[in-house]
């Protein structure tokens, strides 16, 4: 029976080291893998960014396009860079938005200028001035937009203007929206 104690002792600290040598390796595999998945998610976050760079850098392009086929006659060039520029946009997600009659939404138009509409209960876009884009649920560019709804309250102050700003004096560029 003696030989059978140091022998027992001896196992049972094999058995409590290799215990505790697989809870190690289990913690640090644990990490590795909460690792793996962050670089992932990391990785997606920064393509989507890098394509959402891209896609708001190519939105000028877009508009000139827009602009030419609206003011000049179609010609066959003109149209296949249209078409495929929409068709290549729009397989990437890219949509428009900003139809006249949709509820103004400050948080994707932005309004240029309001038109008091007696009669009016909600403030509507009226007039769309260049469309805004989205990349999926990602807003690109809002849509910039004339109003036409109730009046602001006497006063003057653009503080209860239901975000209309003012049209900018001198054809100037409206100041962009912080966006969340």
């Amino acid at each position: 029976m003696t030989g059978s104690g140091p022998q027992y002792t001896e196992l049972a600290e094999l058995r409590r080291l290799v215990e505790e040598r697989t809870a190690d390796l289990q913690r640090v595999k644990a990490e590795y893998d909460n690792y793996r998945k962050r670089v992932r998610r990391d990785r997606l976050a920064v393509r989507e960014i890098a394509v959402a760079n891209v896609l708001r850098a190519l939105l000028p392009v877009l508009d000139a396009v827009d602009r030419a086929c609206a003011h000049e006659p179609l010609t066959p060039g003109l149209e296949d860079i249209a078409g495929s520029l929409e068709e290549q946009l729009g397989s990437l997600g890219v949509t428009s938005f900003g139809e006249v009659g949709d509820p103004f939404d400050p948080a994707c138009h932005d309004a240029v200028a309001h038109h008091p509409s007696p009669g009016s209960d909600r403030l509507v876009c009226s007039a769309i001035l260049r469309p805004g884009y989205r990349l999926g649920d990602h807003l690109l560019r809002p849509a910039h937009v004339e109003v036409a709804g109730p009046a602001p309250p006497a006063g003057g102050t653009h503080g209860g203007d239901r975000g209309v700003r003012p049209s900018p004096a001198g054809g100037a560029r409206p100041f962009p929206v912080a966006r969340s």
